[in-house]
């Protein structure tokens, strides 16, 4: 596919993608998200990467959906629009690569939600999250998907219901993002993050990232019960038991990812 509203790089084991229509404030219009599925589908069986930052161009990471898509017309068109967002963001738990999210200025509604669900996020010192759609009459109930799983009941529901901007130290503080930085520093602070996360097997880190995914909404019991016959699973791949033995005889081990 020949992308117009994304961009994508690779430096080794790390991808970039980066939302590229600025102009727009990064709105995931329809056309960005076929392309941000089409490219999550194509890095999903790349083995040579272990991490992906999810960063945008400009000024601000993601002001939600591309309004302008969004009105006169009838279900089919506005279901089309949620079906293919919802795929979008399942793909992003679904890959085995670990997704960080890279935020400056807004991640308003679908934005927020974008951010939310990706498995980390470092977010620089000015950045602001927000689900204001009750302001429009459009309750942000997908973002309350992503939001919700991120920092509970309460704290969800007081941004949902009120639409205000959370600054980036309480969004770290009410565990929505991971990491605040300066602005200056914050493609460093998300590269370094992505470069220590890829010193360790690519295998690993995949039955890491499904397995915490798999057994968030599970009782203690199974939990444990689906925990420990993936750990043996795990113990016996090659890079598992690499890693064991060269921890033995303290030396670095050399990832096979498999």
């Amino acid at each position: 596919m020949d992308y117009q509203e994304i961009l994508f790089t690779a430096k080794g084991p790390v991808g970039y993608l980066t939302l590229n229509n600025a102009g727009k404030v990064n709105a995931l219009s329809v056309q960005m998200i076929k392309e941000i599925i089409d490219l999550l589908q194509n890095v999903s069986s790349d083995e040579s990467l272990k991490v992906i930052v999810l960063k945008a161009a400009g000024r601000h990471f993601c002001a939600g959906h591309y309004l302008a898509e969004m009105v006169d017309a009838g279900v089919k068109e506005y279901k089309h629009i949620f079906d293919q967002c919802t795929k979008m963001m399942m793909l992003i738990h679904e890959i085995p690569q670990i997704v960080i999210a890279q935020v400056q200025g807004i991640a308003t509604a679908a934005g927020c939600q974008l951010a939310a669900w990706c498995d980390l996020v470092v977010a620089e010192e000015g950045a602001r999250f927000s689900t204001p759609g009750v302001k429009i009459g459009l309750f942000c109930t997908t973002p309350m998907v992503a939001i919700t799983r991120a920092i509970g009941r309460k704290a969800a529901m007081e941004m949902l219901v009120t639409g205000r901007e959370i600054p980036a130290a309480e969004a770290k503080e009410s565990g929505l993002i991971n990491q605040v930085v300066s602005l200056a520093g914050l493609d460093a602070a998300s590269s370094a993050l992505a470069e220590q996360i890829a010193e360790a097997s690519g295998f690993a880190l995949a039955v890491g990232k499904q397995g915490l995914y798999a057994q968030a909404d599970m009782s203690d019991a199974q939990a444990f019960h689906y925990a420990k016959h993936t750990i043996v699973m795990n113990n016996l791949s090659e890079d598992a038991q690499n890693g064991i033995k060269a921890f033995l005889e303290k030396e670095q081990p050399e990832w096979k990812n498999r």
